[in-house]
């Protein structure tokens, strides 16, 4: 069976190789030079599989108002007809049941991305500078804290277990956090939540699917369009040729809805931008990753480097560097904790990209109204998480119903 995997990140490089043991004849297609160029280049790190809390949730529609009129510095919005659209479907999903339902089905899918990462650890020996962290959520206020509270006794039900700790016993766990500014009051902690570098991950999954001729790579080509025959997708057509197959799956995050718009299908992404800057690790790194959530600030040590991320910016596809909101997510992690990097390090990496955000928060996956077209696209901020487990899913969708 000839199957097409559009997008050479982790998600859709995963799919190659799940779709690689079941037997298929596999290519992936990506317009970049280089596998996991996208987000999966420049993401936290984290594999949060124990923080899954959905985004649309009551609390967010008080903090709407302030964010429209641009009073919310993580976070920038421009408006336009799409971010109307998708805004209003974000907010549907803004109610204490379906928060809960949302959060507990990306939670399913996480803890089996987990078990599934091993695996692949344990089989192939690959090397992308993983390290069981483990992972604290800071929390700045009562509000916070009472809402913590409720998550870690919903996810309980599901075997996910995390401890909300006191200030003085969080710092026990970290001491880098003795050297914060920030004045938080209590913590969220899950041992289980790890770090390692998605790049390296996809990088060293091509490799091996290479060394056994489980796949070819077709990079530096763009996929314009699906070929369609007598109501089925059937290949696409690139820059430079046609490719037929018996399926095509899109992987292509944030842009797959580029792709999928001529088909009638919509699975409505908006593509949410965020930053990261990689520095060398200052004299209080933090060894354990951390969020501070009031602040959207993420800090992982990975690969030697101390990687903060955060913001998310309502801009569209403005591909343009914004040195100002760079300057922004520096002074804001220096403000935050200023022992936890070398922030005047000249050989700072600099990265901006897209998460592709469905309004639920769930990946899309499987197959569509078209006989042939599958999807995996819309994990989020979630995508180095989630990946093993939806790859695994989609690949066997794929063959379950050819």
């Amino acid at each position: 069976m000839r199957v097409i995997v559009l997008g050479a990140g982790v998600v859709g490089v995963t799919t190659a190789y799940y779709l690689s043991r079941l037997g298929c004849d596999v290519t992936v297609v990506d317009r970049a030079r280089a596998v996991g160029s996208g987000a999966t280049f420049g993401n936290a790190g984290q594999l949060s599989y124990s923080f899954t809390d959905s985004l649309a949730k009551p609390g967010f529609l008080a903090q709407l108002p302030r964010l429209l009129l641009g009073r919310d510095p993580q976070s920038q919005v421009r408006l336009s007809p799409g971010l109307v659209d998708w805004g209003m479907r974000f907010v549907a999903q803004c109610t204490s049941r379906k928060a809960r339902q949302n959060t507990l089905a990306v939670l399913d899918i996480a803890l089996r991305s987990a078990d599934l990462l091993a695996e692949i650890r344990e089989e192939l020996d690959l090397e992308f500078s993983y390290r069981q962290a483990g992972k604290l959520v800071l929390l700045s206020d009562e509000a916070e804290l009472a809402a913590a509270k409720v998550s870690s006794e919903l996810k309980s039900e599901r075997g996910c277990e995390t401890t909300i700790l006191g200030r003085r016993e969080a710092i026990d766990i970290e001491p880098a956090l003795d050297d914060m500014s920030e004045d938080f009051i209590a913590a969220v902690y899950s041992e289980d939540d790890d770090v390692a570098d998605s790049n390296k991950f996809t990088s060293g999954l091509q490799d091996w699917l290479e060394s056994k001729s489980a796949a070819e790579f077709r990079l530096d080509s763009r996929a314009d369009n699906l070929l369609m025959r007598r109501g089925r997708a059937c290949g696409i057509a690139t820059d430079d040729d046609e490719i037929e197959a018996d399926a095509v799956v899109v992987c292509l995050g944030a842009w797959s809805q580029g792709l999928l718009r001529t088909t009638g299908i919509n699975p409505h992404i908006y593509p949410v931008r965020g930053y990261s800057i990689s520095l060398p690790p200052g004299p209080s790194a933090p060894a354990v990753s951390m969020t501070a959530l009031r602040h959207k600030l993420v800090y992982s040590r990975i690969n030697g480097f101390m990687r903060i991320a955060g913001f998310a910016d309502f801009v569209g596809f403005d591909t343009g560097a914004d040195a100002d909101r760079v300057r922004a997510l520096l002074d804001s992690a220096r403000q935050l904790a200023p022992q936890a990097a070398d922030y005047d390090a000249d050989d700072a990496m600099v990265w901006g990209g897209f998460r592709p955000m469905r309004p639920d928060g769930r990946p899309q996956v499987g197959p569509t109204r078209i006989d042939g077209l599958y999807l995996n696209t819309g994990h989020g901020m979630l995508g180095w998480t989630l990946a093993c487990a939806t790859a695994y899913d989609a690949a066997r969708a794929v063959v379950r119903t050819h």
